[in-house]
């Protein structure tokens, strides 16, 4: 055989080939006319007999199905639906023997006989578990529950197709409660199935850029979409995050927060998403738009994550899935929270848990449900407990669901269920348990459960909140935010009234909802809720799983539409519009503004309307669906735009931060260590936005130890915060506080002008005490920190150390709501506000006034540098408590004198790095060894290459003890229980690997040849027996 034949035989197969795949006969596609058997060639004559096997399995399932139904028995499990993509080349073939009526159905000219089929196939116990035709199908798809894709064969169990992408997601019959359809839904050719997934991603992101472009958010403007925690703890973090990337540094501590924090623990509470890791490639300059576009796609994602559980959970490839997609991602939940960007992977990832975890149960399946539930631990593990609790709940409804099951069944589920959860959770072990460790010298480490009961408000007053355009609560009142779209009004009376839904199904769900409500509203179940807390402000932060709940539930009532009477969807209408009128007139939070009533009642009408269009047989099923993507994204933008995207100036936010980092840079480089204090603040964490080594923090990993200090010696704390406002020179002192940066030049000439830059100032302060330095004992024991005056407590300081007082009173008036005093001299003044029910005063000097909030956190009140014959006035602006305050001039001569006792055998640095200090100390002749570090159990020391244990001292800060003599202290930080996580993650991970390897070794050793595995063997055993011999030719 020459050349020329082998390559025409080699076109030949080929040819062939492919129309086999397609499922055409060449023939007769030529003329339109069945060929005789005879005048059929090899290749035809097979592709013939291929058919008419298929034909026969069809016939020969079909009629199994209808003997086991007539029987009034379950149709057996065994009859299973081919749906692997190498079966398609068979079920065209089929369709093409197929008589016309077949045809028909198959192109959805026999709608209701299909329906009827599939309904009767699906049927339990009389109550019919199919999904519904839905906006987005069209003449061409599988309608009204075309079963015409089904091909049922005895021969092969649901077993042999574990392969998880073809796997049958339909539950047994005894169980079934969210059979769907497969269907096309193609629109006259111009919107897919696969459209749905497509629009729930990109109409959320589309909706935010145009609102960003609308609000001038950058780079359309110069705002930027800085909100609450956003502003002050996130941005901070990501850029201290991304130098420490940029630079090498460590990520386990950093000297640039609250005088160094365990940074491996703040990591693991605002920074874990592993999308964040992203920040690396982003220049420092837009790390501020690196978070607000990751909002935008990590919103896009959260709908289309949504939108394929509804797929998958309900068997439906319907377009439709992209409409409730778009309210879960553009929820009132989200347009509460959305800046939340810490929050987020969760809200994505859930629809992924609960998918997994019903695979779970269903196919004893847990790969799906172990990881993504491990990676929303990893990624946040606050919102993560909330998912937690919610799947045990759940778990338990799916077992109700399942039905009567063996209890071997139930026992395997029950610990696959456990065992899976425990995987997942080991596998953040190396993030979850640094956190836990820091959370245990936090605020948040105290329990307190609730003593008494307590409703906030009532249920009436709560399905309000699905009211668009209502005022998004994020304050300390305890509203939820469930907004989701006003259809699920009408699609939740549909989805109660629905036939076709089982009743067992309705009363889960329905009670999940009602709990959801209790827990909003019932302070015991709100507390454990939120991880035995009550939350700081942003209250229900476990509401997106009820808009996830309550969105499912409105799909499944939407599948049914087409079945649905039209007295039905009316009554649903008018229930919905009552039902808004009624809160018109009975609901009185100020969040409702009238005219929101009539834009629920406006978009009610639209949606009756447009299923009213769509149930016209002679709709267009693509307008129809086009309209409605339209209206949902319509109302959707309408509600983010009113509710949430609030801007702050980016360029305010960066003014100074060249000037900044200028002045700062070269100080890591110098001798020493020395923190900063930028007294023009702008956050608490600026020092981790512009990377110095700064006192402040504003963080709920924040050191309850800290805070106390703080307080006692007149500077601000709260619960998750202190800083160095109301700060004295003596404080910064002990603090190490060398630097301090101001916008404007000072006239005080205690401090030293360093540098400028711009309109930044770099102030050297003297007498400043090195980071660590050898302390006498009364400092420790003679100390009296628990005065009520601050003032009163620098001082005593002062006097245990045997130097003159820091601060001197001066002689005020106090009136009513008022207190003033001028200075005889020049010099530093302070103010100390003893009525502690005083929370913010104005301060008026000449004609400059300056407002001061927040006193209740302790801080002394800072005039600045006055002039003699300066007359200060202190304004009480709350108009509800007598002021009571006292003024001090600050004496330099204690400073002076306090610094000489201290200092005189320092801590002198050698090395330090974010997690290494070496240095030297001469000890004369032994003692305590001070040290102005946060005392965390992550540190350890050696002297001398021993180890030591360092001790808290003062009640926050570490110190250990010395022989006399001159020592070499290293001390290195490793955070506690990041060893034991690490090993813990490892063999999680290497568990979860075995257990999938294990079961595709015992799938592929289990599984049995398929239709498709016969059609191969004939294709090169029969079709085509000369194609060895042609290779070897």
């Amino acid at each position: 055989m020459d050349r020329d034949e082998i390559s025409g035989i080699s076109r030949e197969f080929e040819e062939v080939l492919e129309q086999v795949s397609a499922g055409i006969q060449p023939a007769e596609q030529v003329t339109g006319q069945p060929v005789p058997d005879e005048k059929l060639s090899g290749q035809q004559s097979f592709e013939k007999n291929a058919a008419a096997r298929a034909v026969q399995e069809q016939s020969a399932s079909s009629q199994g199905a209808r003997e086991q139904q007539e029987a009034g028995q379950p149709v057996s499990g065994r009859i299973k639906a081919w749906k692997q993509p190498q079966d398609k080349a068979v079920k065209e073939l089929f369709y093409a023997q197929e008589p016309d009526s077949c045809q028909k159905e198959h192109n959805g000219e026999n709608r209701t006989a299909g329906r009827a089929a599939k309904e009767n196939e699906y049927r339990d116990d009389g109550e019919v578990n199919g999904g519904g035709n839905n906006v987005g199908n069209n003449n061409g798809g599988n309608n009204g529950g075309d079963n015409s894709e089904e091909y049922n064969t005895e021969e092969y169990s649901e077993e042999e197709y574990n392969e998880e992408e073809y796997s049958d997601e339909e539950y047994s019959d005894e169980g079934e409660y969210s059979v769907g359809r497969e269907e096309s839904t193609r629109c006259g050719g111009i919107l897919h199935p696969s459209d749905g997934l497509i629009a729930a991603f990109f109409i959320p992101v589309i909706v935010l850029v145009v609102i960003f472009a609308q609000r001038g958010i950058f780079p359309f403007g110069q705002e930027s979409f800085l909100r609450t925690d956003m502003y002050h703890q996130y941005a901070p973090f990501f850029s201290e995050f991304h130098h420490k990337l940029r630079t090498g540094g460590s990520l386990l501590y950093s000297w640039d927060i609250g005088m160094g924090v365990n940074f491996a623990a703040l990591y693991a509470y605002y920074l874990a998403s592993p999308l964040n890791w992203l920040v690396m490639l982003c220049p420092k300059e837009y790390i501020i738009e690196f978070m607000t576009y990751m909002i935008v796609f990590k919103t896009g994602l959260s709908g289309l994550t949504f939108s394929w559980y509804l797929k998958k959970h309900n068997r439906t490839s319907d377009f439709g899935v992209g409409f409730f997609g778009i309210f879960y991602a553009l929820s009132g939940y989200m347009a509460a929270y959305s800046w939340n960007i810490m929050w987020l992977d969760c809200i994505l990832l859930f629809p992924l848990i609960m998918l997994g975890l019903e695979k779970l149960v269903k196919e004893k399946k847990g790969m799906l449900y172990c990881v993504t539930l491990g990676l929303s631990i990893l990624s946040n593990y606050y919102i993560s407990i909330m998912i937690c609790l919610f799947m045990v709940i759940y778990f338990i409804c799916l077992l109700i669901l399942e039905g009567k099951r063996r209890a071997r069944d139930f026992f395997i589920s029950l610990v696959q269920f456990g065992g899976y959860s425990l995987i997942a959770g080991a596998l953040a072990a190396f993030v979850l348990l640094p956190e836990i460790a820091a959370l245990q010298s936090t605020a948040s480490g105290d329990f307190n459960f609730p003593k008494t009961y307590e409703m906030y408000f009532s249920i009436f007053d709560m399905l309000a909140r699905h009211i668009g355009n209502v005022q998004t609560e994020t304050g300390l009142e305890h509203w939820p935010n469930i907004y989701c779209g006003v259809a699920v009004f009408m699609f939740f009376l549909l989805y109660l009234a629905c036939k076709k839904i089982p009743v067992k199904e309705k009363a889960v769900f329905c009670g999940l909802l009602l709990l959801f409500f209790a827990s909003f509203s019932i302070n015991v179940l709100n507390f454990i809720w939120h991880g035995f807390h009550y939350p700081n402000s942003l209250p229900c932060r476990q509401s997106f799983i009820y808009i996830f709940l309550i969105l499912s539930m409105c799909y499944r009532a939407y599948m049914h539409l087409e079945e649905t009477p039209k007295k039905h969807i009316a009554a649903a209408f008018w229930g919905s519009v009552c039902y808004v009128l009624l809160a018109q007139k009975l609901v009185t939070d100020k969040a409702f503004h009238f005219i929101v009533f009539y834009v629920a009642i406006l978009f009610l009408a639209i949606y009756a309307g447009l299923i009213y269009f769509y149930k016209n047989p002679r709709r267009s099923r693509t307008a129809a669906a086009l309209l409605t993507l339209a209206v949902v994204a319509v109302e959707a933008a309408v509600n983010m735009t009113v509710t949430s995207i609030t801007t702050t100036s980016r360029s305010a936010y960066k003014s100074d931060n060249e000037g900044v980092i200028e002045l700062t840079g070269d100080l890591r480089t110098g001798n020493g260590f020395y923190r900063v204090d930028k007294v023009d603040a702008r956050t608490k964490n600026d020092g981790a936005w512009m990377n110095f080594p700064s006192v402040s923090l504003f963080s709920s990993v924040a050191n309850a130890d800290m805070t106390a200090f703080f307080k006692e010696v007149g500077c601000e704390g709260s619960t998750n915060a202190y800083s160095s406002v109301g700060s004295t020179p003596l404080v910064d002192s002990l603090f190490s506080v060398r630097y301090s940066l101001y916008n404007s030049r000072q006239e005080n000439p205690r401090i030293q002008l360093k540098e400028f830059s711009g309109e930044t100032f770099l102030y050297e302060n003297p007498y400043t005490l090195p980071l660590g330095f050898m302390m006498p004992d009364i400092m420790e024991t003679g100390w009296k920190r628990d005065l009520p005056n601050p003032a009163d407590v620098q001082n005593n300081l002062c006097d245990a150390l045997d130097a003159p007082p820091v601060l001197e009173s001066v002689l005020g008036e106090n009136n009513a709501k008022t207190f003033s005093f001028t200075p005889e001299e020049d010099g530093e003044y302070y103010i100390c506000v003893m009525n502690h029910q005083v929370k913010s005063v104005k301060m008026t000097v000449g004609e400059t006034t300056k407002t001061f909030d927040s006193l209740n956190r302790g801080y002394l009140v800072e005039t600045g540098y006055l002039k003699a014959g300066e007359t200060v006035t202190l304004e009480n602006k709350d108009n509800s408590d007598k002021l009571n305050a006292e003024a001090y001039l600050f004496r330099e001569e204690g400073l002076k004198a306090v610094y000489e006792r201290l200092n005189g055998n320092p801590f002198i640095l050698g090395v330090w790095d974010d997690d290494y200090l070496e240095g030297n100390v001469d000890a004369g002749e032994g003692g305590t060894m001070f040290l102005s570090i946060p005392y965390d159990k992550g540190w350890t020391a050696t002297v001398d290459g021993n180890p030591v244990t360092l001790r808290k001292m003062l009640g926050t800060f570490s110190g250990l003890e010395l022989p006399e003599g001159r020592h070499t202290i290293v001390l290195t930080y490793m955070p506690e229980g990041l060893k034991m996580g690490a090993v813990i993650s490892a063999a999680a991970l290497a568990l979860l690997l075995m257990l999938a390897v294990g079961g595709w070794l015992i799938r592929k050793k289990s599984r049995k040849p398929t239709p498709y595995d016969r059609l191969d063997e004939e294709w090169h055993g029969e079709a085509f027996p000369k194609r060895k011999h042609i290779q070897n030719k």
